[in-house]
């Protein structure tokens, strides 16, 4: 594939940041990590980016097979963006690259998080070794948008979509979800702005493996 831009050089390093260096195209891989999304999904996620420069980095992963496009349905047609296989390698890349950046000296914006970047900041603020012991499947139901999370043997992965079975279910927004994972905001103190229905020992276990910002 021939990126925009090259760096010529023929270090791993640089020929990944042909790949994926430019403006945007990390940003497209992290809306993407959970599962597909049709374009305007893509859009909602990262409105800052023009049409013109999301659709230019959309057809630059294709070309570097990091992403494909296909046609989903019925019942539903539309087409779709999704991660290849060597594509989803970037993830653990991706929750350290989140590590490192709570540390910038860079002011946050007041920008929300988007419902992705919510759910990768739930991997990158959890503490594995606190997870031991814990088998179960969490639906999170964000209103517009539903993660199922699953843990088992110590490590967390995190879907799109609707569990066929879960062991516990929460019902909130994105506000009130970031308070409870980024803001370690007790979950008593949210009210009715978080709906635990089943197995509440389940869920206290996964807030207790996050650690702080």
């Amino acid at each position: 594939m021939a990126a925009t831009r090259s760096y010529g050089d023929p270090c791993a390093v640089a020929r990944a940041l042909d790949l994926i260096g430019e403006r945007w195209a990390m940003m497209i891989i992290r809306e993407l990590l959970f599962g597909p999304k049709r374009y305007s999904d893509l859009h909602i996620g990262l409105p800052h980016a023009s049409p013109t420069v999301l659709s230019q980095r959309l057809r630059e992963l294709e070309g570097g097979e990091v992403i494909r496009r296909r046609k989903v349905g019925p019942p539903t047609r539309a087409w779709v963006y999704e991660l290849t296989d060597w594509g989803h390698q970037l993830e653990p890349i991706l929750v350290h690259l989140g590590r490192w950046g709570r540390g910038a000296p860079t002011k946050q914006t007041t920008t929300s998080l988007s419902t992705d970047s919510l759910m990768l900041a739930l991997q990158s603020h959890l503490e594995p070794s606190r997870l031991q012991g814990l088998d179960a499947t969490v639906l999170i139901d964000l209103g517009e948008d539903l993660f199922t999370i699953r843990v088992a043997d110590g490590d967390l992965t995190i879907r799109r979509g609707e569990p066929e079975r879960s062991d516990v279910a929460v019902q909130t927004d994105t506000a009130n979800f970031t308070a409870l994972v980024i803001g370690r905001c007790p979950l008593g103190e949210l009210g009715d702005g978080v709906q635990v229905s089943g197995d509440h020992e389940a869920f206290d276990r996964l807030l207790d493996a996050l650690v702080a910002a």
